[in-house]
């Protein structure tokens, strides 16, 4: 990000570093800071719209939060965040505090509680490139490269892939350049690429994300998920307040038009919220797991408290049938989409609280309990592919694999989820409806299907549902497990 060196370089007055040890007002200092530092940025840049090349740079830098700590103090080891695991200097930048309050809130009370060091807030030396800082402010766009009289990277810093990575989720032995370790999973300017990319991807906004995500891949599901919306708005005692669909089309009242945007995003999005994020997004990803990855690389940085993937599965065995449960407890991933990021030799393992919230939704949606339930569900290797039509192939390849592997199930989406999820620590699971049988002459054609698509899909999304409404009732030191924590991690989930 260097700025042309022959114009002098502004930036805004901004309160020198601080420590504080409550939280909240730890979290409204890191809102002070980046509020001025964006609105620094928004004026200087639509001064320039006017006024032309100005003869100054500018540029404004994201807050951060610091902690200091020369204790081996033990911290409670049942838990697998809110400390860190020894002395040493550790850091992370900022950015939207409004959107990440209670998050924040929530992290900064765990560390103050568990290292009993205050934490320190001021500017970090990480620029706030002037693309996102706009993002924020409605009256103001930038231009395309060559719409103005001078070069933009010349008077304010752009966005910079030297800190838009996953370094501290996919490493070890990160450090910042100024020596500190990472005191978060994500940096800040990783984190505004993301919530850029959600928006445009979902067609709403990310504030309307809630903490627990289900992925689908059919548009018959969103359809299911309105109607279960309307009702629970219509049912005062649900908790559940607005739902909210692409175009940020917010309603209250399920009597109300759900308007429709003429054209529907990449992965359009809709959201049942609840008071403080604890109600349920359901994302339609599409096909493949290309999108997969693009949907889960984007919304982790919301640090979500569980995603799950409810979608179609062709079944691979005989004694299977239409309409049929899978839940996935291990994963063939021939994705290959995560294979730089996660190497396949890496198992995702099932996780426990999830396995049973999604077993118990079954039980409970389905009316059948223990024995009587493996006739509808099975447990087992799920495969994930890149090829949607590999039974068009010369198939003893394939079949042979899926064959040592004992899977049980093929799709192209849910081991993408559950691989991402194991990469950003967020806890995961796969219920898979069987939609078609392609090694035992079922194919997914619309006379077959049409039946299927009538009678399991709404009990298939209330499943999910189901299963998400138990996990949000548990324990976040419960659900954010040791499990999915590495040698080194980072104090924030």
């Amino acid at each position: 990000m260097t700025l042309d060196a022959n114009l002098p370089l502004v930036t805004p007055e901004v309160p020198a570093p601080e420590a504080f040890t409550d939280p909240e007002a730890a979290v409204e200092r890191l809102d002070t800071l980046y509020r001025a530092a964006c609105r620094f940025l928004c004026d200087r840049f639509s001064e320039t719209l006017v006024s032309g090349c100005p003869e100054a740079r500018y540029r404004a830098y994201y807050p951060e939060i610091r902690l200091t700590t020369t204790s081996f103090g033990a911290a409670d080891t049942r838990l697998s965040f809110g400390h860190v695991a020894e002395p040493g200097i550790y850091s992370t930048t900022i950015t939207r505090p409004d959107l990440f309050r209670n998050y924040l809130t929530q992290q900064i009370r765990l560390l103050l509680e568990n290292q009993k060091v205050p934490v320190v807030i001021g500017p970090s030396m990480t620029p706030i490139p002037v693309h996102f800082a706009v993002a924020n402010d409605a009256t103001v766009a930038v231009p395309q490269e060559g719409a103005m009289d001078f070069t933009l990277r010349d008077v304010f810093d752009v966005p910079d892939l030297a800190t838009t990575h996953d370094d501290i989720v996919n490493g070890f032995g990160f450090t910042h350049e100024d020596g500190s370790d990472p005191l978060a999973p994500f940096l800040a300017q990783r984190i505004d690429y993301s919530l850029a990319r959600l928006a445009h991807y979902t067609a709403t906004d990310p504030a309307h994300f809630q903490n627990h995500v289900l992925f689908t891949n059919y548009q018959f599901y969103i359809e299911e998920f309105e109607a279960y919306a309307r009702a629970m708005l219509a049912d005062p005692d649900s908790g559940y307040e607005a739902f909210v669909g692409p175009g940020n089309v917010r309603i209250t009242d399920p009597e109300a038009d759900l308007t429709v945007p003429a054209k529907l995003p990449q992965m359009p999005s809709y959201h049942l919220t609840r008071e403080g994020g604890q109600g349920i997004t359901l994302v339609n990803i599409g096909v493949g797991p290309s999108n997969a990855k693009t949907a889960t690389d984007h919304i982790a940085v919301l640090r979500p408290h569980a995603w799950l993937m409810v979608g179609h599965c062709a079944g691979l065995r005989n004694s299977q049938r239409l309409g049929d449960f899978v839940l996935a407890h291990a994963y063939l991933r021939e994705d290959r989409v995560l294979d730089d990021d996660l190497p396949v030799w890496v198992p995702i393992p099932p996780l426990a609280e999830i396995q049973v919230a999604l077993e118990r939704a079954v039980a409970d949606v389905t009316e059948l309990e223990g024995y009587e339930l493996k006739r509808i569900m099975r447990t087992g290797t799920v495969a994930s592919l890149d090829n949607r039509n590999w039974e068009l192939r010369d198939q003893s390849g394939p079949v042979q694999r899926l064959s040592q592997s004992r899977a049980i199930a093929l799709d192209m989406e849910s081991a993408t989820i559950a691989a991402n999820g194991f990469r950003f620590r967020v806890p995961y699971g796969t219920l898979l409806c069987v939609s078609d049988k392609p090694l035992h002459g079922e194919l997914k054609l619309p006379g077959m299907a049409s039946s299927f698509y009538k009678t399991q899909v709404a009990r298939h999304l209330l499943i999910g549902i189901r299963a998400m409404e138990a996990l949000r009732e548990m324990p976040l030191e419960r659900l954010h497990s040791r499990k999915l924590r590495s040698f080194e991690e980072t104090a924030f989930l």
